[in-house]
């Protein structure tokens, strides 16, 4: 992989051709012909569609500089995708064990497969592989959850540095003798917090980070793994630092049942009550959810890592995600590899979709039609699913990417639907929302391009 510093600078360049964005949820901007300018420092500058102000200058501009990238037909440009939860170490098991119960998957597969990781050469090898798929994929924002392991925790925020990837890396936080196997977890509390900060200096400390590319975040696996004091001292770490946080909440009955029996509290309001639940704090599923739980999260500004493809495997619920963005939760999507198996953003922002429609419509044949379903109301479609993936994502973080509106951070995606393999079939005169759904059915083998902060890090294609 090459290093950082060899990468070209970011911009100034102009692109100009197709370029699709979700700026707000519901909303669509599509433009068959623009010019999206981006700076030198990798913000994008300005996007003029074709016959308004500023566009023909810009493409002149630029073709006298030689900074003009002329898109063809079948070129789309889109957001990069924001992945709000992955367990990097994980990648090894993706797709492997999902029918077990989520407490049985992590003690027989799991812990045992994240132990490994005291290997700093085992590590590098699969976070390398992983960061790459991912770029590949689309996917320049991560959050990620390593292992408890410093040196090899720390190894992925260089390798996310390295190639170019935007991204959250946590050190991993479990000390609970009760629910973490004696080969697998933090000596105590007080071992795990001071492991905690040195990894927040270390990421912040990385030479080539100064911008903050890569960021530490603060991360608790769930409250069955950590004690109270845990809990409590990673929560004041928190506040002191400013670090975000992440964590599981709510993800399955079993989980859920077991915060509730243990602190006679919902997992929300107990994460609240350790400081834990904080403006941006990712928390991972929420499949179970209340009312209640729902403002408390809206009150703080803490996201919910929507992570459907996994959701299947291991909630036995179907997160209510309409409900909670009409409550005005900040919600992202996750691939949760590897109880999810796929590492692409837009598989799950199709299953998003799918999970929603369900959850509306039923599925139990035996129950009357009228009977099946919480109704129309918990639908979503493709506009929200795919600001789920791009513009929601980056709002969840608190980050200016996901959009092409002036000042945001120009990571992006050339989708190229003429490219070998390529499922999509595009026509000319197509609505906006045909195009967009038509686009949905892109791979890998049409991520043409991949840019973070202006720069070109992964692609099929120049």
């Amino acid at each position: 992989m090459p290093d950082e510093r060899d990468r070209p600078p970011a911009g100034p360049f102009t692109i100009r051709g197709a370029v699709m964005h979700t700026p707000c949820l519901g909303g669509l901007e599509r433009h068959q012909d623009a010019a999206l300018e981006v700076a030198a420092d990798g913000a994008v500058a300005a996007l003029h569609p074709a016959g308004s102000e500023g566009f023909a200058a810009a493409v002149a501009a630029a073709a006298r500089a030689g900074t003009l990238l002329a898109l063809s037909p079948a070129h789309t440009l889109i957001p990069g995708f924001v992945d709000l939860h992955v367990h990097a170490p994980q990648w090894p098991q993706a797709g492997r064990a999902l029918d077990l119960p989520l407490e049985r998957w992590l003690q027989q597969y799991t812990f045992p497969l994240e132990s490994r990781y005291a290997d700093l050469d085992f590590a590098r090898a699969v976070y390398d592989d992983l960061v790459g798929c991912l770029l590949a994929n689309g996917t320049t924002s991560a959050v990620y959850f390593a292992t408890i392991h410093e040196a090899p925790s720390l190894e992925l925020a260089r390798v996310c540095l390295r190639a170019g990837q935007r991204a959250f890396v946590g050190l991993v936080a479990m000390d609970d003798a009760a629910e973490c196997p004696d080969f697998y977890r933090n000596a105590d509390a007080a071992q795990a917090i001071a492991a905690t900060r040195r990894h927040i200096d270390g990421v912040r400390d990385l030479p080539g980070n100064e911008a903050g590319l890569v960021r530490p975040i603060i991360t608790p696996r769930f409250i069955p793994a950590c004690t109270d004091a845990l809990l409590h001292g990673l929560g004041r770490l928190a506040q002191e630092t400013g670090c975000l946080v992440q964590t599981h909440c709510s993800e399955s009955d079993w989980e859920h049942g077991f915060v509730a029996a243990r602190t006679g509290r919902s997992d929300t309001a107990s994460l609240d009550g350790f400081g834990l639940l904080r403006r941006h704090s990712i928390l991972a599923h929420g499949n179970l959810i209340g009312d209640d739980d729902m403002d408390l999260i809206a009150g703080s500004g803490a996201a919910i890592a929507h992570c459907p493809i996994s959701n299947v495997f291991f909630s036995d619920a179907v997160f209510p995600l309409h409900k909670a963005l009409q409550r005005g939760l900040l919600v992202g999507l996750g691939t949760d590899l590897a109880g999810g198996y796929s590492p692409s953003v837009l598989d799950n922002a199709r299953q998003a979709v799918l999970s929603a429609r369900l959850l509306a419509s039923g599925v139990d044949p035996d129950r009357d039609r009228s009977m099946r379903g919480q109704g129309d109301a918990a639908r979503i479609g493709f506009r929200e699913a795919f600001w789920l993936a791009t513009a929601g994502g980056g709002d969840a973080l608190g980050l200016p990417v996901g959009r092409f509106t002036q000042g945001s951070r120009f990571d992006a995606i050339l989708l190229d639907a003429d490219a070998p393999g390529s499922n999509i079939r595009l026509h000319p005169g197509e609505s906006d929302d045909d195009r967009l759904q038509a686009l949905f059915g892109a791979t890998r083998a049409n991520m043409a391009g991949v840019w973070v902060d202006g720069r070109r890090v992964a692609g099929t294609r120049a």
